[in-house]
């Protein structure tokens, strides 16, 4: 077993993909987010297995030996495709696992603000708190009355006269809408690159402009790829083009969002009466950041609605072990000489 196959980030323990890759190479975990600090062994790599950690031509050129480098996940924005064409490693990333879970997560942080569960959760537990510190009975009787006074900002309304617009309707977008048709709502989609005639297979709607979109939808679910199309698409301009009180979701890439702060202005003026965000800008955010501080403070008005997970969309206990082996087989028909799976042509 002399091939070599290294695992930069993440993982600790390569049994997954040592199971799967077996004698075809030997299989090692570099645990570095920073590719400067890869051993001087990366040289005899003959592939590499990619999570996070940035791939540029600092790494690449000392590849000698390297015929694949696969990423763990969907987006490649952290791979230096040009250097990697430069040295005619072959790339591929891994599109199809997953998928279940993105589109349940934009389900129910929808469905969450649809019926401002989040909100309800926080604002109750402050009258509890207010109740068990001042005693006051009332704060615990009328509690139910809060419902309606709750509502008077943005009123809460039935989910089958929402409007979902969903941008990107790729596997994810399109397992999104067939789980939101459920709900009896209209839904259309925006996204250039999906074949004429596909919406007449969902029965939904094809926007033609994402203006479009943003004219008719009251929730929109953010689905795509990060490109060059769609990095920063979701900016001031388009918060303004929205109408009143549209929930925004966002469980694709954070970039595609041009700043937490488009956000803040969105929720400030109500064009936006709640989000979702799976996804950050950065990640983690900058403690500067005035949408964490908004989020983090339940008595400021926009906490509640605000709703902030870890880039956790795409994970369970079953997704995990199915993204490790789907990237552990493409490896190993590279390494025996079969057609990869996935390549990305750049």
């Amino acid at each position: 077993m002399n091939k070599k196959i290294f695992i930069t980030d993440y993982i600790r323990n390569p049994e997954i993909e040592q199971k799967i890759i077996g004698s075809a190479a030997q299989v090692h975990c570099l645990n570095s987010n920073d590719e400067k600090n890869f051993p001087e062994e990366i040289k005899d790599a003959d592939g590499l297995l990619v999570w996070h950690t940035k791939i540029s031509d600092f790494t690449l050129k000392k590849l000698n030996k390297c015929k694949t480098i696969i990423r763990y996940g969907v987006g490649y924005e952290n791979i230096d495709l040009a250097s990697v064409k430069k040295y005619g490693i072959s790339f591929a990333n891994n599109p199809d696992y997953g998928i279940d879970e993105v589109a349940d997560t934009s389900c129910a942080l929808v469905l969450n603000l649809i019926r401002k569960i989040n909100l309800y959760n926080n604002q109750t537990r402050l009258k509890i708190d207010e109740f068990y510190k001042n005693k006051d009975k009332n704060k615990i009787n009328d509690w139910q009355e809060e419902v309606i006074g709750l509502n008077k900002l943005t009123p809460i309304k039935r989910t089958s006269d929402h409007k979902l617009g969903i941008i990107g309707l790729g596997k994810i977008g399109t397992a999104v809408a067939l789980r939101m048709k459920s709900f009896k709502m209209e839904i259309g989609f925006y996204d250039p690159y999906v074949a004429r005639g596909y919406e007449k297979v969902l029965n939904i709607k094809r926007y033609e402009t994402l203006k479009e979109l943003a004219s008719e939808a009251t929730i929109i679910s953010i689905n795509a790829a990060l490109n060059n199309e769609t990095n920063k698409m979701i900016n001031d301009q388009f918060i303004d083009s929205l109408n009143k009180d549209t929930i925004l979701i966002n469980t694709a890439r954070g970039t595609i969002i041009d700043s937490l702060d488009v956000i803040v202005r969105g929720l400030k003026s109500n064009k936006l009466a709640a989000v979702g965000l799976d996804v950050l800008p950065q990640e983690p955010p900058s403690k500067k950041e005035i949408l964490l501080d908004s989020w983090r403070n339940l008595e400021n008005s926009l906490s509640d609605r605000i709703i902030i997970n870890p880039h956790a969309g795409y994970y369970s206990s079953t997704s995990i072990i199915e993204m490790r082996e789907k990237v552990a087989e493409n490896m190993l028909l590279s390494l025996t000489g079969k057609k990869l799976r996935n390549i990305i042509n750049y």
